[in-house]
């Protein structure tokens, strides 16, 4: 095993002159009196340098151990895919059972709304198996990661009072990732694998939902609570911030829906968020319409403008009419229409935009929970104008307007926004 570029730095500052052969041996073959220069003697040289290599040799049986067992510690693994993973696992549960129980319950169908109870009571067994196959868990630790997500859910979703909290789905992603790593160094090292495995990931998983998951539920009440009292005290610049902010968020490669999950994004903030969501996903579909006609409308427009980042590393600029578009549509759903996500099944639809028309489902049911609890009288023709606007009309004139005199001006030129 060679040693590190970094560890050869640290040992030539210490010893001035040497050099590295084999990969078992390391062999100093300067001049004795060189290195007495510096040390005192060739044998402190020798044991400094011995400190050096073995610790070259732990970190590397480390690492090598590690890429075995497939775990790897990066932002991209822990803040994209598994929380992008999250998110659809979310969406397939909890989300959905919201949808089929409002349809169900508009529609007299007593079936979806019982089957839409099912899909919400396990959202974060769902959750956490999703994170688990983003982490490329085996099975069994892919298995036993639907207990982890369960209690992380539920005892996230309280507070450390015994109140009504909003982190479950936070406290899921980070413990089923802990679980689910711990699980995986385990895995397949006893000859009781069937037994150990799954102990090790559901009881670390659930002992650390125990632990953790009602301070985090409490901190995500907390912040989400904070957004949402300044949403209604400073409409105006709030609106701009969650919008813009949370649009950004689901353009890039980290999960919007999860974010605003986990911190109960709901409320007028919460209506703020989906208009900056519809701002991008809307604004991206029409602004680049020349370039990929009507597969781009749809794939944007109804998938997730996403699709786009690849042109925005490119030329940064092509993500400007959608920002823009954002910061006025946002204060125009808090301070004009008053629009607001209350959907029952939490924050997620507040950063799902358009994507599947969940958005604007989640107000909409949002609307028909309020009044059936008599939060609100009945759902009006402003409510549905203001829908409309945010959602669909304002983004895609605005954004195309925005889009009209960057291309004018050079900043975004024929083929930037040119999907493969």
């Amino acid at each position: 095993m060679r040693i590190s570029a970094g560890a050869s730095q640290r040992i030539s500052g210490r010893c001035k002159v040497f050099e590295i052969f084999c990969p078992k041996t390391l062999h100093l073959n300067k001049a004795k009196a060189l290195f007495n220069t510096h040390y005192n003697s060739a044998l402190r040289c020798h044991d400094t340098c011995n400190d050096f290599l073995t610790e070259e040799l732990v970190m590397g049986q480390i690492s090598a151990f590690l890429k075995k067992k497939n775990i790897v510690i990066s932002a991209k693994r822990y803040g994209v895919d598994a929380l992008g993973a999250m998110a659809q696992g979310l969406f397939c549960s909890l989300l959905i059972g919201t949808i089929l129980d409002t349809l169900g319950k508009q529609l007299g169908l007593a079936f979806l709304v019982e089957v839409g109870g099912y899909c919400s009571a396990m959202s974060g067994a769902a959750m956490a198996v999703a994170i688990g196959y983003a982490l490329q868990s085996p099975p069994l630790v892919l298995f036993s990661l639907a207990t982890v997500g369960y209690a992380a859910n539920a005892l996230g979703s309280t507070t450390l009072d015994g109140g009504k909290g909003a982190g479950g789905p936070l406290a899921v992603l980070f413990i089923a990732i802990i679980a689910a790593e711990l699980g995986k160094v385990v895995s397949k090292e006893t000859k009781i694998d069937l037994l150990v495995t799954p102990l090790v990931t559901i009881l670390s998983g659930v002992g650390l939902s125990a632990l953790w998951a009602p301070a985090i539920g409490t901190a995500a009440s907390a912040l989400g609570d904070f957004v949402k009292w300044a949403t209604v005290l400073q409409p105006f610049w709030m609106g701009i911030l969650v919008s813009v902010v949370i649009g950004i968020a689901l353009t890039l490669p980290i999960s919007s829906a999860a974010i605003c999950a986990a911190i109960g994004l709901t409320g007028l903030a919460g209506g703020a968020a989906v208009a900056g969501c519809c701002a991008n996903m809307v604004g991206f579909a029409v602004l680049s319409f020349r370039e990929n006609r009507w597969g781009g409308l749809v794939s944007q427009g109804l998938g997730t403008s996403m699709l786009q980042m690849g042109n925005i590393v490119k030329n940064p600029k092509i993500w400007l009419p959608a920002i823009l578009t954002s910061a006025i549509t946002g204060p125009l759903a808090t301070c004009v229409f008053g629009f607001q996500m209350n959907d029952p099944a939490s924050g997620v639809a507040s950063g799902m935009g358009t994507c599947g028309m969940v958005g604007p489902i989640g107000v909409y049911t949002g609307w028909v929970n309020d009044v059936a609890t008599g939060a609100k009288a009945a759902i009006t023709a402003f409510d549905w104008t203001g829908m409309i606007l945010i959602c669909f009309v304002l983004p895609a004139v605005l954004t195309w307007l925005f889009g009209l005199f960057f291309r004018r001006i050079g900043w975004i030129k024929e083929g930037d926004l040119k999907l493969d």
